[in-house]
């Protein structure tokens, strides 16, 4: 393997190892507060992988060229941020067909043993005896944001999307290497809108705070709150800091496995936020995960294919009339239409909570 900024003989930048260990994790990320300045105080890992991803950009590996995005937060309480990127829905590759929660690998479909070698910035590595199993942090040709990557483990093995505690563990893990406040990783699952079925998360740089990061958590169980005044309600978990991964993602893949048993799709969403029980305890990591009726074929509602990026408050618009015109109550009807009626998600958490204190 050449080194860090050598290419190979055909042209093509090599992979890059990234080993990193506990100094790497920044435990307790920076606030909003006085707003960060581009690039400021950014980690090892934030420069490696925004390196590799501009290197990328300027190579043109990427399906467009991402310039600044035009962006507004728009008059409410949810205070969502639309952003237009035209070119995604234009130039993206259409999403595979789905049509079952559990529909296998297709190796017929496209997958991510196709990448080029190019593709893939960075190889992610603990160091530790315990440390997870490695990721392959690629390109997403279609970019929302900048540095918005893809999180693969191990694409030789043909799993399908369906969450892992593994691949979980490792992308939160990734979480924790980033010192922007930023910086977020999510899960679309299958009848989610993943528009993928080979198991991958996505990472990416938002550099706008969400009101999912600090709205107020009602207790369900030891672990396990409710999010309850946020654009989607949702099931949510806190790291303080890496140690607690191990524990947290096995229970969010149990809680994701009995929503799959129920007939509900899921989707998951993690970024730096406050402790549910607030305080001031830190900017420790939140984990949400959103129960919704499965969403097959294409989608539909105020222009919104409601998938992670929406249920969070992030909504990347395909066109500049619905850019100008939409509000807060457009959207988050749109983005409401696919999630459980309050009572019925009441219950599921008593359900959740039961399950996981066995």
């Amino acid at each position: 393997m050449a080194a860090e900024g050598e290419e190979s003989g055909s042209g093509e930048p090599e992979l890059e190892e990234f080993v990193y260990g506990e100094e790497d994790f920044v435990q307790q990320a920076a606030g909003w507060e006085p707003e960060p300045e581009p690039d400021s105080a950014l980690s090892r890992f934030d420069r490696a992988l925004l390196d590799s991803w501009t290197d990328r950009m300027e190579r043109g590996f990427f399906r467009y060229r991402l310039g600044p995005l035009p962006t507004r937060v728009l008059p409410g309480p949810m205070r969502l941020v639309a952003q237009l990127n035209v070119q995604r829905s234009t130039e993206r590759r259409p999403p595979q067909l789905v049509h079952s929660l559990r529909q296998p690998f297709d190796p017929c479909a496209f997958n991510f043993t196709r990448l080029r070698r190019a593709e893939v910035l960075l190889r992610l590595r603990g160091a530790g005896a315990a440390a997870p199993d490695p990721l392959l942090v690629a390109i997403n040709a279609s970019p929302l944001e900048r540095g918005h990557v893809l999180l693969l483990p191990d694409p030789a093995r043909r799993l399908p999307q369906a969450l892992t505690a593994p691949a979980l563990r490792g992308a939160l893990e990734a979480a924790f290497l980033s010192a922007h406040p930023g910086f977020r990783v999510g899960f679309n699952g299958l009848g989610g809108r993943a528009s993928v079925n080979h198991l991958h998360l996505h990472g990416f740089y938002l550099p706008r705070p969400l009101l999912v990061e600090a709205a107020p958590a009602q207790p369900l169980c030891r672990g396990l709150s409710i999010l309850r005044a946020v654009p989607a309600p949702a099931f949510l978990w806190y790291a303080a800091g890496p140690a607690a991964l191990p524990a947290l993602c096995q229970d969010v893949c149990r809680a994701a496995e009995h929503l799959l048993g129920a007939g509900l799709a899921y989707n998951v969403f993690a970024t730096r936020g406050e402790a549910p029980e607030g305080g001031g305890a830190g900017r420790g990591l939140r984990v949400l995960l959103w129960a919704r009726r499965p969403s097959f074929g294409s989608a539909a509602g105020a222009g919104l294919e409601v998938a992670l990026c929406e249920l969070a408050g992030f909504l990347p618009l395909p066109a500049a009339p619905l850019f100008q015109r939409i509000t807060e109550r457009e959207a988050l009807g749109a983005i409401r239409e696919h999630l459980l009626p309050e009572p019925e998600l009441l219950r599921l958490g008593g359900d959740l909570a039961r399950l996981l204190q066995r």
